[in-house]
């Protein structure tokens, strides 16, 4: 393992920094020569959780229609047809 002071860390530090990320050694930063701070690299990064089935599956066919035809479901054969949507204006805001 590595010390260095911290006046030379302070004028070194993007330097140590891309020195210890490429080879793994830690760094210990010392002042006046008691250890004060240890940069050592960081863990690596965990697989996102987004997309990390990306590629895994095949889709084939209609996935947004359902399985069955409607008129085979009862909640749709015996029900009346939807009402029309009521336009709304916008809402009027009372001054204090």
């Amino acid at each position: 393992m590595r010390q260095m002071s911290a006046a030379d860390f302070k004028a070194r530090c993007l330097a140590v920094m891309d020195q210890v990320r490429a080879t793994g050694e830690p760094v210990t930063v010392t002042k006046r020569g008691v250890p004060v701070v240890r940069v050592v690299p960081a863990p690596a990064a965990a697989a996102d959780a987004l997309g990390f089935m990306a590629g895994k599956f095949r889709i084939t066919g209609d996935i947004v229609s359902p399985a069955t035809p409607l008129s085979d479901w009862s909640i749709f054969r015996d029900a009346p047809p939807p009402r029309p949507m009521r336009r709304r204006g916008p809402r009027r805001t009372q001054a204090k």
